[in-house]
């Protein structure tokens, strides 16, 4: 695929330049970039794109050729609703172009997100890859599930529950008795369950390697402070120290929030009154999964937790989801602090304190 570039000097006219994404391609843009800059005195030369999927590869060569990049939050750049149904590669460029020279010759702020280092960026490959999986055997399950109702089978009492060993044991009689289901159905439910199996044996295999993870020497205060919390298990503490990076990034727990996309959104114009809405999901949903799960964890095994949720639920019993949501965003908030005092005492910014200190602080 072609990266389409809009380049321009001060306020002239913008020009455009088609780029292959591959390296060949990208090494005459660096080469074209070189030229250019000789060209205007060594004059320097601004580079930005927007965030994707495909990570921060290109941000690592234009950094290391000695170019100033800056990689915008698709979500944060300004757009009205007729631009956003109206995209090109071509407009794209064209509005990141106005954005950069906002900030260049105007002061603007940039609409850039926060770059992690490559470490930070392999460790969130395997605690990823780890969600992943068990997000794959919990689809394969409901398949499974659907698969048990079009052929009309319920699940018998001595089968006990789902996915134990004696029901998994039941699902492998149907899939060997010829007069349970029809041919194509158990061949399926074998294949199904075969699905399953190798998701929980990669999962055990990649729960090893974040436990191991956890404890290296980066991780090992924070990950243990973290998990003296209750509700809070080694996948919700590895997501969240992953995800979330740097603590000192979020001047306060507002940031965070807004970050996690745990806040709601707000419609508001000229004298009508503010209206929230749902909450924006804006930024990592891997650490909303997880903080989700937790927050149930601890409604059912934490006093305290319990009593904050059934406080919210009492004002508005019919909007339970926006106690648990309040719940998660709370629970965040405990770990960023709990997580930027560490952070602190390790780089030695901060004075030591016990920690019962940081849990009334956290709390």
């Amino acid at each position: 695929k072609n990266m389409v570039l809009k380049i321009a000097k001060g306020k002239e006219k913008p020009e455009s330049l088609n780029v292959r994404n591959a390296p060949s391609g990208r090494a005459k843009m660096l080469d074209e970039f070189a030229r250019r800059s000789k060209a205007a005195n060594g004059a320097e030369i601004i580079f930005a794109y927007e965030a994707s999927s495909l990570g921060f590869g290109l941000y690592d060569e234009l950094t290391e050729a000695g170019y100033r990049c800056h990689v915008f939050a698709p979500t944060k750049i300004p757009g009205t609703v007729k631009q956003r149904k109206n995209k090109t590669d071509e407009k794209d460029a064209e509005k990141i172009l106005d954005v950069l020279r906002s900030h260049v010759l105007a002061g603007a702020e940039l609409p850039d997100v926060w770059i992690p280092d490559k470490q930070t960026r392999d460790d969130r490959e395997l605690v990823r890859a780890r969600i992943d999986v068990a997000d794959k055997a919990a689809r394969i399950k409901a398949q499974v599930r659907s698969l048990l109702k079009r052929n009309g089978k319920r699940k018998p009492k001595e089968a006990g529950d789902s996915w134990s060993v004696p029901f998994r044991s039941w699902l492998k009689y149907l899939v060997e008795s010829e007069e349970e289901l029809g041919c194509g159905a158990r061949f399926s439910l074998g294949s199904l369950i075969e699905q399953i199996e190798f998701y929980e044996g990669r999962q055990k295999c990649l729960d090893g390697a974040v436990k191991k993870l956890s404890r290296e020497e980066r991780y090992a205060a924070q990950a243990k402070e973290l998990m003296d919390m209750q509700g809070v298990g080694i996948m919700t503490t590895m997501t969240f120290l992953t995800e979330v990076g740097l603590m000192s990034r979020f001047a306060s727990r507002r940031k965070l929030g807004a970050y996690l996309g745990l806040v709601p959104s707000s419609r508001e114009s000229g004298e009508s009154s503010d209206r929230k809405g749902h909450i924006t999901r804006q930024g990592p949903w891997r650490v909303r999964k997880v903080l989700c799960q937790a927050a149930w964890s601890s409604i059912r095994h934490d006093s305290a937790s319990n009593a904050f949720y059934e406080r919210l639920v009492a004002k508005n019993p019919k909007h339970k989801k926006i106690a648990v949501v309040a719940l998660m965003r709370h629970l965040a908030v405990r770990m960023w602090h709990r997580a930027l005092d560490v952070e602190k005492e390790v780089s030695g910014e901060a004075r030591r304190m016990p920690s019962s200190s940081r849990l009334r602080r956290a709390v």
